[in-house]
């Protein structure tokens, strides 16, 4: 009772936005970026405003905030309209995106943990910890705090956090909810944004998760909230960012035995999912996050004179607008006096061609660039009465009073210098030069209670090379290498291209090409860690060693997309369950009860991996069917396990009901081939691949299938949608012991409104 009251004034907000909704909007439909009319809900597209003049905002974006052209008496106008972009962090460059927060088409799948074509592996509860079955959706470059990389669904970055543009100050609010006070689930989340004028703004984000969870002990908390703003003249620039995440997450360790979802009748009954025995209880994870970021430049260019096409130049006023401003008596003289008439009307002409401003530009040549950030991070591991024998080692103190804790700081300054592209013809690209020094201080246990400190020191130099301007084709390469410090000799080299082209007037080709190279040290927690019940220091791990190339070729009305990608990792580091067998005459057991626990870091000599995935979205008249096939394979499935075969399909209506209420409606699957998917590791809140000394449990070959109708009438979004129709029967598993939620029905608001 006491969750739910925490969301009444949210609530209360909602109702206030109502009024502020009341106000009709402006009818908007969908164009391409050619011009061409485009399909309802057709991705990639952007909307523009039919009626008292037409708007797309200045990146291309899809927009949904909507004008309100109506007049109540003598209340003016209030202009709407807003752009979005991201940073790239190490430079600050700023990149045009979508503003993902406000798109109609699917809006049931925004808060699904297990990702918009259901990729992900998790545990069940919403915002825990989960691992994308497709290899080349994760993310393999990151090197600061491993224990955030599961939480992308919930956990605010700042690759992902779009800063906003705005003509009016914008809200948006959103709630979704699903069960009872017993298992539900709720999420709040809101976000304003406005400008200070035409050049700055600021703006937050806050966003609060609380899932009970469909099985004992499993409980998430999670609190996020992001503020920023921003400042972009001609000549400077700055943005600020500081984003706080604080998540605990309830442990259970699994349930105890998987037949209690598969055949629960050979227990001689049917057990509740909350009545079913876990491993764990009273056990959690903690992460408290803080990251500060601030980049800012100043450009020196030059100004130059615009060409106007005569049709725009200003028409400089008749000989008698420019005597009608002068006295009576003075025009009486001039009328006599033509030679005098004639000195003063090119006098005056003279002075009103001095007043007119001429056009011009500001042209950047050379940015000086710096990058300020933070980031702070404190783990803790928790547990009360831990299961005996759950854990195979305990390297200190009390197993029933564990309380774990992991510290770690970074600072980053990045200084640049970058020779920009496109102030003369003959300046096609764009240059950058830059130096990064890198501070990491972290905190482990050690064997007294304490902690122990380390301290890395980094220095790495590197360039870039970027065509962004044009409409067809546009690159970026880039090279880093580290001169001091604990990661001297690593190196990355990392290649991006793009490519647009017509095909007649059906069809436009997007074809993109990535090509990347890593030579790198494992990041510190992989060499370095100490708990009560995991611990190791690895001094002698071999640097990985990543050859990746990717490419996409898309077709934009046809709606077809194809990705292939292949990697080839030297050293690849991972880590796997070590489980002991507590009786030896149970050799072919599963259960995870016949075992004790522990994770440790290990190498492999080299795995490739292969990926191609088809996607193609069909539609006929109202019906739409959208259809995503993933095949991948991996040389080493001990070391890094992948489905063979991933498939996404979704079919569904799309139609309107007086003319005014969008409605989507229909129904999806998801589905992956067998294989033996990693497990999970609470002591370290990571996925870790299932030890291959022991029989092993495969997850997969079971469809998960769901139901939705999808509303948006106007500003406001609404959904309604039933997960896991098919709940009761197969190896419903995600993650091995973890089963997954049985039939949910879920509900969820979004609403937006202005000034």
């Amino acid at each position: 009772m006491k969750r739910r009251l925490y969301i009444l004034p949210f609530l209360a907000l909602w109702l206030i936005a109502g009024v502020h909704c009341s106000k009709a909007l402006a009818q908007a439909h969908r164009v391409n970026q050619d011009g061409s009319n485009a399909a309802l809900y057709d991705d990639g597209d952007t909307y523009i405003v039919s009626e008292n003049g037409s708007y797309v905002d200045g990146a291309g974006n899809r927009t949904t905030w909507g004008r309100d052209t109506t007049k109540y008496g003598s209340e003016k106008n209030i202009p709407i309209g807003q752009f979005q972009w991201i940073l790239e962090p190490r430079l600050g460059t700023v990149v045009d995106a979508e503003n993902n927060d406000t798109v109609v088409h699917d809006f049931y799948k925004w808060n699904a943990t297990d990702g918009y074509t259901g990729e992900y592996n998790y545990l069940a509860n919403i915002g825990s910890p989960r691992l994308s079955r497709l290899y080349f959706n994760r993310d393999n470059t990151s090197d600061e705090f491993l224990f955030l990389q599961p939480f992308s669904f919930f956990r605010g970055s700042l690759q992902d956090f779009r800063f906003t543009n705005t003509k009016s100050p914008i809200t948006n609010l959103a709630y979704h909810t699903c069960g009872n006070r017993q298992t539900g689930e709720d999420r709040v989340r809101g976000y304003f944004a406005t400008n200070i004028n035409k050049l700055a703004g600021l703006g937050f984000k806050l966003d609060y998760n609380y899932g009970v969870g469909y099985y004992y002990a499993q409980p998430n908390s999670m609190f996020g909230g992001t503020i920023y703003g921003y400042y972009r003249g001609e000549r400077y620039n700055i943005h600020a960012y500081v984003g706080v995440n604080h998540m605990k997450m309830g442990e259970n360790g699994g349930i105890e035995d998987d037949r209690y979802i598969e055949d629960p009748l050979s227990f001689g009954k049917k057990y509740d999912s909350k009545d079913i025995p876990t491993m764990l209880d009273q056990t959690w994870n903690r992460n408290h996050e803080q990251h500060y970021y601030l980049t800012h430049r100043y450009n020196l260019g030059f100004s130059r004179i615009l060409e106007v096409p005569d049709s725009l130049k200003p028409v400089p006023p008749s000989e008698a607008n420019l005597l009608s401003e002068l006295p009576d008596s003075l025009q009486t003289v001039l009328r006599e006096d033509t030679v005098a008439r004639r000195v003063v009307v090119d006098s005056l002409l003279q002075v009103w061609r001095d007043a007119q401003i001429v056009p011009k530009e500001f042209v950047p040549v050379t940015s000086i660039i710096h990058t300020f950030e933070v980031s702070n991070l404190k783990h803790e591991y928790l547990s009360r009465g831990t299961t005996k024998n759950y854990y195979t080692n305990s390297y200190y103190g009390d197993g029933n009073m564990m309380r774990d804790e992991s510290r770690g700081l970074s600072v980053r300054n990045t200084f640049g210098i970058a020779l920009r592209e496109g102030f003369n013809k003959w300046a096609q690209m764009g240059i950058t030069l830059f130096g990064t020094h890198k501070l990491r201080t972290y905190k482990l246990m050690d064997l007294n209670g304490g902690m122990t400190n380390y301290t890395e020191n980094d220095l790495s130099v590197g360039g870039e090379l970027a065509r962004m301007q044009g409409s067809r084709f546009h690159y970026n390469v880039s090279a880093e290498v580290w001169l001091v410090g604990k990661h001297v000799g690593d190196l990355n080299v990392d290649g991006k291209t793009d490519l647009t082209l017509r095909l007649g007037r059906r069809d436009t080709l997007l074809a993109d090409l990535h090509v990347g190279f890593m030579h790198r040290k494992p990041s510190f927690f992989f060499r370095h860690y100490h708990s009560q019940v995991a611990w190791w220091d690895n001094n002698d791990l071999n640097r990985e060693v990543r050859l990746k190339v990717e490419g996409t070729l898309r077709l934009k009305k046809f709606g077809t997309r194809l990705h292939v990608g292949f990697e080839n990792v030297s050293n690849y580091t991972y880590f796997g369950m070590q489980n002991t067998l507590l009786d030896a005459s149970k050799t072919e057991s599963l259960l995870p009860t016949d075992y004790s626990h522990a994770v440790s870091v290990m190498q492999t000599g080299s795995v490739q991996v292969l990926g191609i995935t088809l996607a193609q979205d069909l539609k006929w008249k109202v019906i739409h069917w959208d259809n995503l096939v993933s095949f991948q394979t991996s040389t080493n499935q001990d070391a890094l396990p992948l489905p063979k075969l991933n498939i996404y399909t979704n079919l569904y209506l799309v139609f309107r009901i007086a003319k005014v209420l969008h409605v989507q409606l229909g129904g999806d699957m998801r589905f992956f081939t067998s294989y033996y998917g990693p497990d999970y590791s609470p002591a370290i809140q990571q996925f870790a691949v299932q030890d291959t000394r022991h029989p092993r449990t495969k997850i997969g070959g079971y469809p998960i299938v769901g139901a939705y109708l999808n509303l948006h009438l106007k500003h406001c979004r609404m959904y309604v949608s039933v997960r896991h129709v098919n709940s009761g029967s197969g190896h419903s598993f995600l993650v091995p012991h973890y089963p997954i939620n049985p039939l949910t029905v879920n509900m969820g608001l979004s609403w937006n409104f202005f000034n």
